[in-house]
């Protein structure tokens, strides 16, 4: 399961990396500063819980199974497309009401991060 979380980590930092290249490159001046702003958050946001899944197949790799880490990574993963995702579809289609969409998102990245926190306290201590 863990090359499942280093997997989708990747993709999703290559894909935030290609979404802050074209809102720099391909969206300026195609888009309203706003839009083009919440397209800007998608790709950090979406970048920086890449991070935190490869994060989670690293420590599922090496400590072993965890419902902790999985819940994590099931919530990183769904938070990226929710929260990133709306925002990017939001921007390019001016579609509004998409914007409901991303807090649900945004609950389920921090719930990520609890569950991240939970797996860390029930890691075996090493001192």
């Amino acid at each position: 399961m863990y090359k499942w979380y280093l997997f989708l980590g990747a993709l999703n930092g290559f894909v935030a990396v290609a979404a802050g290249a074209f809102a720099a490159h391909g969206l300026q001046g195609q888009i309203d500063e706003r839009a083009l702003q919440a397209f800007q958050t998608g790709a950090e946001y979406q970048v920086l819980h890449a991070l935190a899944l490869v994060a989670v197949g690293l420590l599922r790799r090496h400590g072993g199974p965890s419902p902790w880490l999985d819940a994590a990574g099931w919530c990183l993963f769904t938070g990226i497309l929710l929260f990133s995702g709306s925002l990017y579809a939001l921007s390019l289609s001016g579609y509004r009401s998409l914007g409901m969409i991303t807090p649900f998102g945004g609950l389920l990245l921090l719930a990520g991060w609890l569950c991240l926190a939970g797996a860390a306290l029930r890691l075996p201590r090493t001192d």
